[in-house]
């Protein structure tokens, strides 16, 4: 089974990745390396943060695990870059991994409501209003149309990091929308993937969540197709385009 490699800014919910493989449990390895800066939710911070140099930083961190693929796991440090920016970012973490697979989690975010064949969508965002407008314009640009976009408003990683289990429950459940296909929870520093599947059970409709679309997008780069329980509707779709 594949090492599918994350670089994971600061630290906040990165246990979300162990959890994942012991779901998983097939053996696929999913480590994890830390790059660092600012954990503030601001678009200079946040440039700073997914820069050529920091990520190069993170590929070679994750070279000792021998991975088949790498994922930049942050989402609003990839599409703070725009569409365009996103597509740059990821071809620059590929050559500095040595030519191997590589995505981030804003594009993986596309790529699953893709593969749902999801057309309209709900966000509930932790990010600040700024922030969570740059997201929903980065899925437009993805063909999703976002339905309804809200904003916390909170401010930093760590805080969303501290957030209790029931607190994201309300998140996101708070924030659907009847004319939305599914609700998108956009930040990886939010502990959510032992929460997706209550979560959908009580909305009824699919919920896409950063740190479960970016374990999904590591797996379909680097080509596993099987489906697996535990993490939403996205794992349990079997084949990954």
């Amino acid at each position: 089974m594949p090492t599918i490699g994350f670089i994971y800014p600061d630290h906040a919910a990165e246990d979300d990745y162990p959890l994942a493989e012991r779901i998983l449990g097939d053996g696929t390895t999913l480590p994890v390396e830390h790059i660092y800066g600012t954990d503030l939710h601001a678009v200079p911070e946040l440039l700073d943060l997914g820069s050529p140099a920091r990520l190069s930083g993170g590929a070679a961190l994750l070279a000792k695990h021998a991975p088949d693929a790498v994922v930049w796991a942050c989402t609003s440090g990839s599409f703070v870059y725009g569409w365009d920016g996103a597509a740059e970012q990821v071809a620059g973490l590929s050559e500095a991994a040595g030519g191997l697979p590589a995505s981030s989690t804003s594009l993986a975010f596309v790529h699953a409501a893709q593969t749902l064949g999801l057309r309209t969508v709900a966000v509930a965002a932790s990010y600040p209003d700024d922030v969570a407008k740059l997201f929903a314009d980065f899925l437009g640009r993805g063909g999703i149309d976002v339905v309804s976009a809200s904003a916390a408003e909170i401010d930093t990683a760590a805080e969303v990091g501290n957030l209790p289990p029931e607190r994201v429950v309300e998140l996101a459940v708070s924030h659907d929308h009847p004319e939305a296909d599914a609700v998108l929870v956009p930040d990886t520093a939010m502990r959510t993937l032992s929460l997706v599947d209550d979560i959908e059970r009580r909305l009824g409709k699919p919920v896409l969540t950063a740190n479960q679309v970016t374990v999904w997008e590591g797996l379909r780069i680097a080509g596993v197709t099987r489906a697996y329980d535990g993490l939403g509707t996205l794992l349990r779709t079997e084949g990954r385009r």
